[in-house]
């Protein structure tokens, strides 16, 4: 694939290609990409997909719309494990995406920085959410997210990074990533793949 044969110039990141072919493809109803984001927020893969299993099962399995959120009580949302700031945050990304008129078309078209001045107006959606959904659900394929906790653990592992501080530890992240582009978010996948896979 192309992205293959850019990363593997990297001589650290090179030998994780060969775990898999990764794709990155655009899905729809971003709203409900964007709460599942929300509900992934500092829980683990597995906690995370439950949880988004018990918000699915609110609404017959199906993913919901925006007014179909709303129309959930507080109760109801709190029952299958949100605590109340991510309830608060669900509904705030249910009536920014109403009140804005905003369509999955219109986001796919927009530019990376775009997104994320427009999304992170809403409270409870930090700039790592809105990467998070330009990853997995907008179809951007250079995404490098500095802030996710996998990635700077198997980043300073594979390339043996020393720092003190965070700040420290980002720019030496991002002076490496640079070399990533444009296909970021390709490097982020063989990372989080090479941490799960108990190289960490």
């Amino acid at each position: 694939m192309e992205y293959q044969l850019h990363l593997i110039k990297d001589k650290k990141l090179g030998p994780l290609l060969n775990q898999a072919n990764h794709t990155i493809k655009k899905r729809k109803n971003t709203p409900v990409r964007l709460m599942a984001s929300i509900i992934s927020q500092q829980l683990s893969t597995k906690v995370a997909a439950i949880i988004f299993s018990r918000f699915l099962a609110l609404f017959e399995g199906k993913e919901p719309s925006c007014e179909q959120v709303l129309n959930c009580t507080n109760d109801q949302l709190r029952s299958i494990g949100l605590s109340q700031s991510k309830v608060h945050y669900i509904q705030n990304v249910a009536e920014f995406f109403i009140a804005n008129k905003i369509t999955d078309k219109q986001l796919y078209a927009m530019k990376p920085d775009a997104i994320i001045d427009l999304l992170t107006q809403i409270k409870g959606v930090g700039k790592w959410t809105v990467q998070m959904l330009m990853l997995f659900s907008l179809g951007q394929e250079d995404v490098f997210a500095v802030d996710d906790l996998g990635i700077q653990q198997a980043m300073i592992r594979l390339y043996k990074i020393k720092y003190e501080t965070k700040k420290e530890l980002h720019t030496k992240m991002l002076a490496i990533s640079s070399k990533y582009s444009p296909y970021s978010s390709y490097a982020c996948l063989h990372l989080w793949q090479w941490k799960d896979q108990g190289a960490i």
